[in-house]
């Protein structure tokens, strides 16, 4: 069994076959309330400095660190747990599972999607997915996504040359103009990156 997987932002992940995860957000679900708990830290900080008292004997203070933590260590826990149930399906599942190479630390520098990428851990899913692989005895590849989602994977053209333009990333659906099969953008790139796995093996 083999599978290719496409990393995206609106969902978690697309499949080869069709199939999503979806993206739980677990850091968006609790930003406002996390910023809250984190504005009265830093006011009970500054009450304390202002009456010259440590912040290790500022009983208010400790209190309020304790909050800001606890949420903090729910969140990691809980994107934690969806990782290790997402790579560990696709592992057992799977006698090859091919992903794209990560290139996080660039698009961390659009700022618009900066907290989204943060948020989905992307760099620890494809670290568990390298190491059970391994430990269940299967095959885990990533490729060079360059081009994955311009390319027709039924006839190989790629949007943006012969006249064409380059998909943007708001069109989820195109139509190849050349053999004029419709595609479900992150669908077709991960078929895409499931042969350029198989090929990348066969090498």
């Amino acid at each position: 069994s083999q599978i290719g997987i496409d990393l995206n932002l609106d969902n978690f992940l697309t499949d080869s076959n069709g199939d999503t995860v979806a993206n739980p957000r677990y850091y968006r679900r609790i930003k406002s309330k996390l910023a809250s708990a984190q504005r009265t830290l830093s006011r009970r900080s500054r009450r304390a400095k202002q009456e010259h008292r440590p912040l290790h004997q500022a009983k208010h203070y400790q209190e309020q660190r304790l909050i800001v933590a606890k949420q903090a260590r729910k969140v990691a826990n809980q994107r934690k747990d969806f990782l290790h149930v997402a790579s560990t399906t696709l592992v057992k599942n799977h006698d090859l599972v091919v992903a794209e190479e990560l290139r996080s630390k660039h698009l961390l520098k659009n700022h618009a999607l900066a907290l989204s990428i943060s948020d989905v851990g992307w760099g620890r899913f494809l670290d568990m997915m390298t190491y059970k692989a391994s430990l269940y005895g299967k095959k885990f590849v990533t490729v060079d996504p360059k081009h994955t989602t311009q390319t027709c994977h039924t006839c190989g053209f790629v949007m943006g040359t012969a006249g064409t333009h380059k998909l943007t990333l708001a069109q989820r659906q195109w139509d190849c103009p050349q053999c004029g099969q419709h595609h479900i953008r992150d669908h077709n790139a991960a078929q895409n990156i499931l042969a350029r796995g198989i090929t990348k093996l066969a090498e």
